[in-house]
């Protein structure tokens, strides 16, 4: 069965005014569009075009807790609820440094928490549900900014080298600030006291080490971009230019200089981030496709005025220096491209045809086929052109800025048309 789903676009205050809003031809609100958010998550679960087709109910969570039978098919409906979220996301401003956990650390950290009595909505509250949420980024615009990652300490002390030469060329040097994040690196867990001593003393610790360390490093990043204007060649320019605007949006953030610990990465549409479980992350800029476990459970480590809990965050990290976790798509035909983490719970497949490749295949026998198979239910949507969704025992027009929920019945799904649809689904 195919069922046509909407939603409204989530407005936080880092979301785009137009980015959505452009992309899926729809009319922008006048205020910020951050998130559209496709799937059953009961924080907006998306809302059904025509209740008639899911037995009267008005969404997604509540067709699922109706008749999860056939909402979800057979192999998710005992747990009686949809393991993914899709969203289209777009960064006008930089979102808060956050981490997920695993599988494990939900469910425990979840009772924990409902033993101690606190509130599921409670604003300290960590683990709002007991599940992981992973989650690939999939790059709609031009360019995609992104930290995700920690950095090699051999690279972290050659930012530093280079903010110690600008510290240098300043009427005021200051070299002091500078010396107590670089012994912490000397560390054998470098990464992790770094980050605990900048979470700890730079949000209401007394030593105000942390506070002139940030303002300093902000300085320096301005010195930097005023050499630069002067025709210098500055070392990380990109990175201390990712320094400047954080600080224009987080002022006197400890967050600030951990992002200089983390891979800064600048995705070209059509790439693929993957953050599993303990990756520390955030989003810069930028408009993309998003699929994630349906969580709601974040670690947030700087770059917000909401709660840290430092000792949780700590807990969840991966502190290992990794290389930027870029995930390659399968192809699985012409025009096909399927993206697979390393967890059951999703994979986003991209269907991508030419106006002119259509045309060509219209009259011709034999042409390809567009086909993904499902394992479980699935969500599409359309961002360009128009197609003809067919499946098992129906059939759908799909066109631009119109998704589409997909019960697991319909097997193989064929795409007959023009354009660009993403395709969530189960592993």
């Amino acid at each position: 069965m195919f069922v046509g789903i909407d939603n409204t676009p989530r407005d936080y205050a880092w979301g785009s005014p137009t980015a959505i809003a452009d992309l899926l031809g729809h009319p922008a609100s006048g205020g910020p569009e951050a998130e559209l958010w496709l799937g059953a998550h009961p924080g907006s679960p998306s809302v059904i075009l025509d209740p008639a087709l899911a037995g009267g109910a008005r969404d997604l969570a509540e067709w699922i807790a109706q008749a999860p039978e056939t909402a979800l098919g057979r192999r998710f409906a005992a747990a009686g609820r949809l393991p993914f979220l899709m969203k289209i996301l777009a960064a006008h401003s930089p979102l808060s440094l956050q981490a997920h956990p695993s599988p494990e650390r939900a469910a425990e950290g979840f009772a924990l928490e409902n033993a101690a009595g606190i509130a599921v909505d409670a604003a300290d509250r960590n683990y709002r549900d007991p599940f992981h949420k992973p989650e690939i980024i999939f790059a709609l615009s031009d360019t995609f900014e992104a930290l995700c990652g920690f950095r090699d300490p051999r690279q972290i002390r050659s930012i530093l080298a280079e903010l110690r030469a600008l510290d240098a060329t300043m009427d005021d040097p200051q070299p002091g600030a500078l010396a107590g994040l670089e012994n912490r690196l000397l560390g054998a867990d470098a990464l992790q006291d770094v980050v605990d001593w900048l979470l700890r003393d730079g949000r209401g610790g007394d030593s105000g080490e942390v506070s002139w360390l940030v303002e300093r490093v902000v300085a320096l990043a301005e010195r930097a971009a005023f050499l630069i204007d002067g025709g210098a060649q500055v070392s990380f320019a990109a990175e201390l230019a990712m320094v400047r605007s954080l600080a224009a949006a987080y002022p006197g953030d400890p967050g600030i200089v951990i992002s200089l610990l983390t891979n800064l990465v600048s995705l070209k549409r059509g790439e693929v981030l993957y953050l599993p479980a303990g990756n520390i992350h955030a989003y810069l800029s930028g408009l993309g496709v998003e699929v994630m476990a349906s969580s709601d459970n974040v670690l947030r480590g700087g770059l917000s005025p909401k709660h840290i809990d430092v000792d949780e965050l700590l807990e969840v990290l991966d502190f290992s220096p990794l290389p930027v976790p870029y995930l390659a798509p399968v192809v699985q035909s012409d025009g096909v491209a399927v993206y697979r983490p390393d967890v059951p719970d999703f994979q986003l497949a991209h269907i991508s045809v030419p106006a002119d490749a259509a045309a060509d295949e219209a009259g011709r026998v034999g042409a390809p086929l567009r086909q993904v198979t499902l394992t479980g239910p699935a969500i599409a949507i359309c961002t360009s052109g128009r197609f003809l969704v067919a499946g098992s025992g129906s059939s759908i027009t799909l066109g631009r800025g119109e998704s589409i929920y997909i019960t697991p019945d319909e097997s193989t799904v064929t795409f007959a048309g023009s354009g660009e649809v993403f395709l969530a689904t189960t592993a």
